[in-house]
């Protein structure tokens, strides 16, 4: 479910274009359709996990799964409308949000009744990274190569949902008990006790860096480096670069253990050490290992982040935690807003050493818990 849902989020990127030859749109109405994707995703992000600690988890991913499969029919009839349009992408964040964050503390609970509660980060991470980089990638395939460019990828992703939603329904559910406790869940500590320092310090930063390492690489650095050939096509392609690494890797965290996140954020030091080389040289091709690096510690950052949530969690406030966590991710996407203004004043080597430097000192300080088996 989470990868149908994940899918669905990029259905609609590579179709811009069309939208604003067929709605006539500006440039910057064709950002707005971005802007309510995070309206509507925001306050789902923090909202749902605590519902879904008091109802528990079925009862607001499946309905809400299903109105993701609504959200994209509501965009195959919007190729006429941008009120419509507008509507579908805003109640695609909403629902985005709601699953994201009920499905993640789902698996990691089910997971953890497997005995593989460190397994749940990497299967998340699998289901989203996959989600977000391949539903793009066949939208626009889909589009280019068939019929009703603006009707049939939604059609086919609501019915992608519906397979997942039929697979869920055999689920069993993880969180029914909490509804009969006494007391209100709320009321229990966000992090267990004595972890509040471990998760300001390591689990905050590391959440950040799940969309910053990527966002930077595919909307930040095309701006400031010369890419090579055509830039369009080499945006598309490094993007896929990145956000592809992040699914591959995630298996190696079975491997890696309490140092996947020392891992992340060495790959994060390393890809963002690279981009300020190729800003240095005005060498694009450097952007495809940079890429590469930061995808890779995109990925273990969120596995390592979502397998470190489920360990600090209070066990009545897990989907809590997991909506701050998710929350807390998203504003990496701001990293290349702030990379760029910084670059239009200092130029643009000075900003990608301090973010390089800050991303090692993350490496630094979680070399100590990962020693100490905390991550």
């Amino acid at each position: 479910m989470l990868f149908a849902v994940a899918a669905g989020t990029n259905v609609s990127t590579p179709l811009l274009l069309l939208y604003k030859d067929r709605l006539d749109l500006s440039g910057p109405a064709t950002t707005v359709v971005f802007g309510v994707y995070a309206a509507g995703l925001a306050p789902s992000l923090l909202g749902a996990g605590p519902l879904s600690d008091r109802y528990g988890r079925r009862v607001l991913v499946l309905p809400f799964a299903v109105l993701a499969g609504v959200a994209s029919l509501l965009f195959a009839g919007a190729q006429g409308s941008f009120g419509l349009l507008l509507a579908a992408r805003f109640l695609q964040g909403l629902v985005s949000g709601a699953v994201f964050t009920a499905a993640s503390a789902w698996l990691a609970e089910l997971s953890a009744a497997d005995g593989e509660e460190a397994a749940a980060g990497r299967r998340a991470t699998i289901a989203l990274a996959g989600g977000f980089s391949l539903g793009p990638l066949f939208a626009s395939l889909i589009a280019a190569a068939l019929p009703g460019p603006l009707v049939l990828p939604y059609v086919v992703h609501a019915a992608l949902v519906a397979v997942g939603v039929v697979a869920v329904l055999g689920v069993p559910e993880t969180a029914p008990r909490r509804r009969r406790q006494v007391g209100d869940p709320a009321r229990e500590p966000l992090l267990r006790k004595g972890d509040r320092l471990l998760g300001i310090t390591a689990l905050g930063p590391v959440a950040t860096c799940v969309y910053a390492f990527p966002a930077t690489i595919i909307a930040g650095l095309p701006l400031l480096v010369s890419l090579p050939g055509s830039g369009l096509v080499a945006t598309g392609v490094l993007a896929g670069l990145t956000l592809g690494a992040g699914a591959v890797v995630a298996p190696l965290q079975r491997r890696l253990g309490t140092w996947t996140a020392v891992a992340g954020a060495v790959c994060g030091t390393a890809g963002f050490g690279l981009t300020a080389l190729a800003a240095a040289t005005d060498r694009g091709l450097l952007l495809v290992p940079a890429g590469l690096l930061l995808g890779a510690g995109s990925g273990w950052s969120m596995a390592s982040g979502l397998a470190l949530t489920g360990r600090l969690a209070s066990p009545a406030r897990r989907g809590a935690l997991t909506g701050i966590f998710y929350t807390t991710a998203y504003l990496g996407f701001a990293a290349p807003f702030v990379i760029t203004s910084a670059a239009a004043s200092y130029g643009t080597v000075p900003p990608l050493l301090v973010v390089t430097a800050l991303t090692a000192l993350l490496a630094a300080r979680l070399v100590a818990p990962a020693r100490q088996g905390r991550l």
